[in-house]
């Protein structure tokens, strides 16, 4: 996730080349326990998809999910979803040879092909969607799912009353930053900006949104600090 955004381009971050180069290593840094959580997001989807799943993946842009997907998975295909043109071609530059299994479609779930998929993926990216079109977003997805698959997301989300203590877990993000080597200056900015300009929901808000989007069986699997993930079915 990048270190700053704002309400009116949250993915003006994504068309920063600089920005773009330090992506992994970026966010390896700032989301506990990031590379597992991309093994984690494979278990799950593995659950109920088959063998020859075809899987969407929202916010493909950089590729480390669907490089642990496709290396775990051979069998699989993948149609990734991500609005900027420089974080896709990141992702096809770490599959190398394996990008020939992933559709990339520039753009946003409601322009994506229709499916139905035997999963989906939406990982550090909700947390960018304005509140107003959080549930058309999640309706997009749940559309373009076979009956019962898995949909796994994980973004930032946590507690946001009373103020002091939205206030601790931004400072905990910020501590967890700066513990893994970013510049403390630049982990206490990106903290101030997640609160002044992402859109975010408490952990309630999300998993009701999720069940008002069609999901069931909604479950929490990931907390790291600020960040939380859920699995819910279609």
């Amino acid at each position: 996730m990048p270190t700053a955004s704002t309400r009116e381009d949250p993915n003006a971050p994504f068309a920063d080349p600089q920005a773009v180069a330090s992506y992994a290593d970026r966010t390896r840094r700032l989301v506990p326990g990031w590379d597992d959580l991309q093994k984690m997001a494979g278990v799950l989807l593995a659950e109920r998809a088959p063998p020859q799943a075809q899987v969407l993946v929202i916010g493909a842009g950089g590729g480390a999910e669907l490089d642990v997907f496709t290396r775990a998975q051979p069998q699989w295909r993948f149609v990734g979803v991500d609005p900027s043109e420089p974080m896709l071609q990141l992702a096809q530059a770490t599959l190398g040879p394996l990008a020939a299994r992933v559709d990339f479609h520039q753009g946003y779930v409601h322009t994506a092909p229709a499916g139905p998929f035997d999963g989906a993926t939406c990982l550090l990216t909700l947390h960018f969607v304005p509140h107003q079109e959080r549930l058309a977003t999640l309706q997009a997805i749940h559309q373009r799912l076979q009956p019962g698959a898995p949909l796994v997301t994980a973004h930032l989300s946590f507690p946001l009353a009373p103020p002091e203590e939205s206030a601790q877990w931004l400072a905990r993000y910020a501590a967890f930053a700066i513990a893994s080597g970013v510049d403390p200056e630049a982990a206490h900015r990106a903290s101030t900006a997640i609160d002044t300009a992402l859109p975010l929901l408490s952990p309630g808000e999300e998993e009701a949104l999720l069940a008002q989007a069609g999901f069931g069986g909604i479950r929490l699997f990931y907390a790291g600090l600020a960040f939380r993930g859920w699995v819910a079915h279609a």
